[in-house]
């Protein structure tokens, strides 16, 4: 379980960032920062990458690399369009009376989510600026079992991919954008590191769905498809090695859904991929919740994979 205060706290840093696609600059900014102030404390001091070159993405290089770890940092959300409409960003839950929050150049926003005749407004007291991201407004609750949140996809896959950067010898930790939106950053993203120091294996640090298959508390979930489907001969040694390890896990197997592997999938680069995460209830919604030992399996999981691929 999550005990120590300062991990917690970054937990709850994380997850009070604003970040929907496309506009991750924030987010891009508070992990930079974090990196820059902790990475002498690390196992393995990284090379780090950002910068106009890499958008708002940020890439990690620790030791001699075969594996990356891939995080997306942004959320799902909303765009203010015209007469106070509002257009979905990703695929979020609408939910009549639902609160948003955001910022344009007059100021702070906080206002409701109005659905009316199969189109979704919003009811702040003033024209919101156009072009302007909305997010669902943060109610964190935390107790000896579960985290409750807004955005807990994927703000938990940059938490746990923050915590390996403390153990990793060798490997790319990677924070790619856009995810939520249909993607775009993973080609140049991919591209630059096979040029620079080639992977061949790459572990997607999402969060998944809680199913009549995959339930709470059972552990991290390897998924073995969505949407797309890895090859075979990989995801039998990733779960090879998670029953070696110990770690309470269980598989998954979806026929929808989809993350930063199928950009890898996609790639002129021949790069195995498997999506390993903790599963969560009320998906897309402002009270995603998920286990907090399912949480602990997917970060000793992560670690046991890079000692071990």
């Amino acid at each position: 379980m999550i005990r120590n205060h300062a991990k917690m706290n970054l937990l709850k840093d994380l997850l009070e960032i604003q970040g929907v696609s496309g506009d991750e600059s924030r987010m891009t900014a508070f992990v930079y920062n974090y990196v820059l102030q902790r990475k002498d404390q690390w196992k393995v001091l990284p090379k780090v990458y950002s910068g106009e070159k890499f958008h708002d993405c940020l890439l990690l290089k620790f030791g001699n690399p075969s594996t990356a770890v891939f995080a997306h940092i942004d959320t799902i959300g909303f765009m203010v369009r015209y007469e106070n409409q509002l257009v979905p960003i990703g695929g979020p839950e609408i939910i009549d009376g639902m609160q948003l929050v955001g910022e344009d150049s007059l100021g702070p926003i906080q206002c409701k989510l109005i659905e009316k005749e199969d189109q979704i407004f919003h009811d702040f007291a003033r024209p919101i600026e156009r072009g302007t991201r909305l997010s669902f407004a943060q109610n964190i609750k935390i107790d000896e079992d579960f985290i409750q949140a807004s955005y807990l996809d994927n703000r938990l896959g940059v938490y746990n991919a923050l915590m390996l950067c403390e153990t990793i010898e060798n490997g790319w930790i990677v924070f790619s954008t856009y995810e939520e939106h249909g993607g775009g950053s993973m080609p140049f993203l991919l591209k630059f590191i096979q040029e620079t120091s080639p992977i061949q294996n790459a572990l997607i640090s999402d969060i998944t769905w809680v199913t009549e298959g995959v339930q709470h508390g059972n552990g991290v979930a390897i998924s073995i498809r969505d949407k797309f489907i890895p090859r075979r001969k990989f995801i039998d040694k990733i779960i090879q090695l998670a029953t070696d390890s110990g770690i309470p896990y269980q598989l998954e197997v979806e026929g929808i859904g989809g993350s930063d592997g199928r950009e890898i999938q996609f790639a002129p680069y021949a790069i195995d991929w498997c999506f390993i995460g903790a599963p969560e209830d009320n998906v897309h919604s402002p009270q995603e919740k998920v286990a907090l030992q399912d949480l602990e399996a997917m970060k000793e999981m992560y670690r046991f994979l890079l000692e071990n691929l």
